[in-house]
Order: C-alpha cells, then structure tokens, then sequence
C-alpha cells in the first residue's frame, strides 16, 4: 500500500504495483535511518534495581526568590472498555451512572497527580462516540448499535470532565478487532463485517480487519481522523493488536491475559486467513515475502496516521503500545519470549526509527527481577532503539497486583517507576490498568501517592511537534482568609491548557498545575495556619511549552 492525497486532501491507502512496493520498503526497511541533526541518545549503563521508593529527581538547592523548574513527567492511565474491563462497570447502565463512574475514576487520577487517562473509544470496529462510521459499542449499551438514552456523547463527557480537571484525554483505538470474543450481541447492519465483508476475516473466536486489505486499514484511517476532527482530544492511542496474536499460544489474549513468561513455549499457531488479499498482491506483481508483506501492510497504516493526525492538528500527538519484547536478533543477551516482529508483523523499532510517533509505550509487563524479561533491561533495550528522541513511557501491568501465584506486589511497581526515573530517556509511564488503582489493591494506590507522586506534574514537552512558548500569564494575587487567592489570565497569542503554579512557605517551595479552563484558584494555608510568602506562575500550552515565569504575590 502507498499514501495518496486524492483531489478533497483526503488521505488513503491504495495498493501498488512491485516495483511501488520494492521502493517502499526500501524506504522503510528494518535498518534505522540515521539520527536526526541533534544526535541519538545513548542508554546509560544499568544501575542495580532497589526495592526502595520512587522520588522524582532531588530539586536544585533552595533559592527563596527563584522556584525549581517543574516536576516534567507523563503519568497516565489506561480504561478499557472492551469486555467492560473498567467502564463502564457493566453494558447496561444508565448515561447518569456512566458518568458518575467516568467521573469516580478521573478524581482518583487527579488525586493521585496523574495527568493523564488514554480511554479506549473503539474497542472492536466500534464506538462509544456518535459515528457516521462505525456503530456504538455493545459495552455501552448492551447491544451494538443501540445509542445511548437522551443524545449522551460519552466521548464528549469524558473530554470535557479530564480538561477541568487537568488531564489529558488521550483516545485510544484498536487499530483491526472486529469483534471481541466476548461480544454476545448481533452485528449491527453498518458493522463493516455486514457492510464490506471481503476485509473481515474470522479468526477463532474473533472477527478480524484483514491489514491486506485496503478497505480495512482505510477504514481505521477514517475512523480515527474523524475524531482527531471533531474532538478536542490530546493524543491519539493505539495498542499492540496488528495481526492477531496466534490461537494457542499463552498470549492469545494481549495485554488483557498478557503470559509473564513472555510468551515462550506457544503451541501450533492457526494461520491468519488473509490468502485472498495475499494472492492479490501477487497478481499485481508484488515481490515481497508474506512476512514481510504483512509488515508493510502494518507499516502504511502507521506512517499514514502520523502524518494524518498532524495534519488535522499539530498538536495531538500520536502513541503506540506495542509487546514489550523486541526483534529476536536485536534483544539483549538473555532476552526471551514472544516476537511481535514475526507473529504480529509489528516492526516497532522501524516505527520508532523513521519517527512515525510521538511516544512509544512498550508494554513492559513483566518484573525486574525475572531476567529473561526484566523490565529494566527491556527498557534500555527500547532506549537504545530511538535514534529521534522520541518520547519512551512504558507500560506498567498494575493490574496483575491480584491474588495470583503470579501476582505484584504494589512494591514491584513503585520499584519499575524507580527504574524509569533512572534513565535519562524515560519521563513517563502508564498504568494498566485503572481497575487496580480504582480498588487500591493491596494499597497500590495510597504506595503511590506517598512514594512516588507525592506532587503534580506537568507532561514532558514534544518540541518535534513545535516549541514556540506561550506568553507569559497576568496574575492577580491577594491575602484571603484562609489563604492566597490567585487569578490568572493568558497572555496574547497561542492558546495556553494549563497554569504552572509555584507557592513558597517557608523554605520550601510547592508546585501545582491547574487547568486553564479555571484560572482562579486559592492556594491554602500551611498546616500551621501560615499562608504562601510568594507565588509565581508560568503558562503552558498543549505541548508542553512553558512561557516566562511571573511573580504572582509577595508577602511584604
């Protein structure tokens, strides 16, 4: 498949003839292209893991008229709707208890001090969101295609509920999943399995968009673009299910039943039924193996949504979260399990090479500790595969703190954030999923926020994307009674999304962010009843930019 702008701008995918896709690949072959002007980083030498806590990196020594720079750190969240993993909590509940659960879990991310929720909004070829595209979601309703009661937009709630709390909604989408094996109710006639037969393919007990087929990543296409247009989201989201993990193996389930063995000692695998499009592509003349066929398949959809989703809006950045585990001839000695590269057709370190992504959020769903899949290796593993610098946040299974022979313990995951905080490539990870933080198990949550988020942070910056600062902020500040009241207002030019606020009492200096949507806000006083001595403000904006700092209040 190439990428063509047809005569309306609109971007497709159309097949090519042998020697279109020779150069093609050519073009995007597995070699990594060569660093961008700036240079690669380099992974720095592994340092012993601790069982300790987490902190953020110590601030510089204390200046009483000069705050530390801000904490910079992507934390962030996965809610899975598919099977109704986290929300809503069943597929019949009324639009008000949808929200109110909606609701529930972001004040649990912002009193954790994430910043961050990656929400699943097309789970199985469908949608939580009105779509001339695709039909509403079972797991929403109780049957695909039934719309929910009095015009409610769940997509809508949930963006407009994150900015006014100061989180970032990033829209998460299944790229080929037609259908989920736990589904039970009948396809809607506008599914595409009714609508265009010939791109969907049954494959145990799924239904799967066949990447071959042009009609099927074009639909993905559309599909996506069609919410960067209409919704003021921040990220675009896509996870690891490319060609469906092979029946049989342990990790037929992805990262919902991800095995901790990595996926070693898989059974006979059933073939992907893609013979048509295969066959297809033969008789057009193309030279490419099927492997690496499916590959580029997978390849064009890929560079086809970055450049799609920057075009609509600069500033939406675009994010993959493959299987943790990289190309057998690549990994590190030691270094077993699953090959997404062979059994998926993912080439995530191509993607991460040509910079066809903003962020990359390896699932990284196994312990420090067991070493033919350590997270800390495996990390430095996808560090050193990023000659362009971009951002590497990886995935936590918070999750398995269940009561399984396999189980975390909620140390193992403030261990992992340790790790990350490590690497001077890592500022950021997320956490799948909200189910564990929401029920606190075995007291994740409260480990957490005393050990590792014990303040807000504010996203790292994506300067590829633009660094131009917003101008710095008005303020007005006066004594309250029971604190330090303060007003903000933009400055001229770009619009900002969030306030960065610093508050000295004493000799500490405190930071927290508000969004800009709610410019007023009132610092507290101190346990001792003593108020802020001085506060000082910045502004940023939707890529992490920060303007000039302005002194908001001095106490005299």
């Amino acid at each position: 498949m190439v990428l063509v702008f047809n005569a309306k701008k609109r971007l497709t995918l159309t097949a090519g003839v042998a020697g279109v896709m020779a150069a093609l690949l050519e073009g995007c072959s597995s070699t990594p292209t060569a660093p961008a002007a700036d240079g690669a980083p380099v992974a720095p030498p592994r340092p012993p893991a601790t069982s300790g806590p987490a902190p953020m990196p110590p601030p510089p020594p204390f200046d009483p008229n000069m705050p530390p720079p801000a904490p910079r750190e992507f934390r962030a969240a996965w809610v899975s709707t598919v099977a109704n993993i986290d929300w809503p909590s069943r597929n019949n509940l009324s639009p008000e208890k949808q929200q109110a659960e909606a609701v529930a879990i972001l004040e649990r991310c912002k009193a954790l001090n994430l910043n961050a929720v990656v929400l699943q909004v097309r789970p199985s070829a469908d949608a939580i969101y009105p779509s001339e595209l695709e039909p509403w979601s079972e797991f929403l309703t109780g049957q695909q295609g039934r719309a929910p009661k009095g015009g409610y937009d769940p997509l809508q709630f949930w963006i407009e509920q994150a900015h006014a709390r100061g989180l970032e909604l990033h829209a998460w989408f299944n790229p080929y999943r037609a259908r989920h094996a736990t589904a039970k109710s009948p396809l809607a006639r506008n599914h595409i399995a009714n609508t265009n037969p010939e791109a969907v393919k049954t494959y145990g007990r799924y239904l799967w968009m066949d990447p071959g087929e042009s009609a099927a990543s074009q639909r993905t296409l559309d599909v996506i673009l069609d919410v960067v247009r209409r919704y003021d989201i921040d990220g675009v989201h896509i996870d690891d299910y490319f060609y469906p993990y092979p029946i049989d193996t342990p990790n037929a389930a992805g990262p919902e039943g991800v095995a901790l063995d990595g996926g070693v000692g898989g059974k006979q695998e059933l073939e992907f039924p893609d013979q048509p499009s295969w066959q297809r592509y033969l008789l057009g003349g193309g030279t490419l193996d099927r492997p690496h066929w499916r590959r580029q398949n997978v390849n064009a959809l890929i560079q086809a949504l970055y450049l799609g989703i920057h075009k609509e809006k600069s500033w939406v950045r675009f994010g993959i979260s493959p299987f943790g585990i990289g190309r057998p001839d690549r990994r590190p000695p030691g270094i077993v399990g699953f090959s997404q590269y062979d059994k998926l057709y993912a080439d995530a370190e191509l993607w991460l090479a040509n910079g066809w992504l903003d962020y990359l959020a390896p699932q990284l769903y196994w312990p420090v500790a067991q070493a033919p899949q350590a997270f800390d290796v495996l990390l430095d593993y996808w560090l050193a595969q990023n000659p362009r610098a971009r951002h590497v946040w990886p995935g936590l299974y918070t999750s398995r703190i269940d009561n399984t022979a396999k189980t975390f313990t909620p140390e193992e995951i403030v261990k992992q954030i340790g790790v990350t905080r490590s690497r001077a490539g890592v500022r950021g990870h997320l956490h799948f999923s909200i189910a564990a933080l929401m029920e606190n198990r075995k007291g994740v949550a409260d480990q957490l926020k005393a050990q590792a988020y014990q303040t807000a942070a504010l996203s790292p910056a994506t300067p590829w994307l633009g660094a131009e600062a917003p101008a710095a902020p008005t303020a007005q500040a006066r004594r309250e009674t029971t604190g330090v009241g303060v007003r903000l207002a933009a400055g001229a030019g770009k619009p900002v999304s969030h306030y960065a606020i610093w508050s000295r009492y004493g000799s500490e200096w405190r930071f927290a962010v508000a969004p800009a949507s709610r410019p007023v806000l009132l610092l507290a006083d101190d346990a001792a009843g003593a108020a802020a001595e001085m506060v000082v403000v910045s502004a940023v904006d939707r890529l992490g930019n920060e303007s000039a700092r302005v002194s908001a209040y001095k106490r005299s």
